[in-house]
């Protein structure tokens, strides 16, 4: 859909990690950039920039599916310190679920959104469901109020998916696999953000992820749905979550001001660096000309994302959005693919302030 009108810039440059919330990138310049920006803030985020340059590029993983006996459980927290983090890293719950965000990745690249793919009934009936949600936002509009962010009227949508997120799973759950709710509902209600601090940020986006993934893990969704996966299921999620963000003025979630990739999101960037890859005309460079962002953000995520900042914040680009800046001087699509999948490892599954709220349950289990 088209991007709605501009909201205002976002903070400036932090140099303190938040307490709570989502992402906090580093301060640095990416990997095999042209011309890196020479003024970086001192005092910022543990520079691990070396070590997320010399990580391995995650690799695609099959996603291993359950069989019977099921043993669904409400998930639970489980990662409280740094200790809890690299135990995780080092579990094979960890690059099963990463190995699944690539595949994705994989699955869509060098296809524009509107190329056909095999879209399954199960693929239909969730585009569906995440267009009920978006009707919502309509029949509940925003109340006038004094703050300009997080607008109450969020929490009565947020409160109405609560009321309804079970007989919305039930529409696609075979009758084996209806005990599930109890483990998948939680997933599902936090992709959407949190109706006490009306935030969202790429630790509920992981969320949705990870619905997905328990979705491939019950094999609802197999290996040839991939493409409609990305194609139509999460671009409708990011069609929803934008109007969420400029109805309901959701604060990004441990807001990093400019260092960050993104106000709200990663996955998008990722999968949208993928269906670039080889693109005859376009570069990373490309993000600089309007007349590609005004006529390609329709078929390209990451496109999509460019025109939605500069449509939302003001200034010059480079100083609103430098890292994305930065990664505009990559050579090419392969790179910043490789490169956003290395720092979405290290910056959002290896980070304690998002993963704190990540749940654990026997669909992706605490090892």
């Amino acid at each position: 859909m088209e991007p709605p009108p501009p909201r205002s810039p976002q903070g400036q440059p932090s140099t303190t990690i938040p307490t709570s919330g989502e992402t906090t990138f580093v301060p640095t310049s990416w990997p095999d950039l042209a011309n890196p920006p020479q003024n970086r803030p001192i005092g910022g985020p543990a520079n691990n920039r070396q070590a997320i340059i010399l990580a391995p590029v995650p690799k695609s993983e099959k996603v291993p599916t359950i069989t019977p006996p099921f043993h669904f459980v409400t998930p639970t927290k489980k990662i409280t310190s740094p200790d809890d983090i690299r135990k995780f890293h080092d579990s094979q719950t960890c690059k099963n679920f990463l190995g699944f965000i690539v595949a994705l990745s994989e699955s869509i690249r060098g296809h524009k959104i509107s190329d056909p793919c095999h879209e399954s009934p199960t693929v239909t009936k969730l585009v569906s469901i995440i267009q009920y949600l978006l009707l919502w936002v309509d029949q509940i509009p925003p109340l006038q109020q004094s703050s300009r962010y997080g607008n109450i009227s969020y929490r009565t949508w947020h409160e109405r998916l609560t009321e309804n997120v079970e007989s919305l799973m039930l529409q696609f759950l075979p009758d084996d696999l209806k005990s599930s709710t109890v483990e998948i509902i939680p997933y599902f209600t936090e992709s959407f953000g949190n109706s006490s601090r009306i935030d969202f940020g790429t630790g509920h986006e992981t969320n949705f992820a990870a619905w997905l993934y328990c979705l491939a893990r019950m094999g609802i969704i197999k290996e040839e749905d991939y493409p409609a996966v990305v194609g139509r299921v999460f671009v409708k999620y990011m069609d929803l979550m934008r109007k969420l963000q400029l109805v309901y003025c959701l604060e990004p979630a441990g807001t990093h001001g400019v260092w960050g990739l993104d106000d709200h999101h990663f996955l998008p960037f990722i999968f949208g660096s993928s269906q670039l890859i080889d693109h005859k005309h376009m570069k990373p460079k490309s993000i600089h000309n309007d007349d590609i962002l005004e006529n390609f953000w329709s078929e390209y995520m990451y496109v999509s994302c460019i025109k939605f900042i500069k449509m939302a914040k003001k200034g010059p680009f480079a100083e609103h959005s430098p890292l994305l800046n930065d990664i505009s001087g990559v050579p090419n699509w392969n790179k910043v693919n490789s490169g956003l999948l290395k720092m979405y490892k290290a910056e959002v599954l290896e980070k304690v302030p998002i993963m704190q709220h990540f749940l654990f349950g026997w669909l992706i289990k605490w090892e």
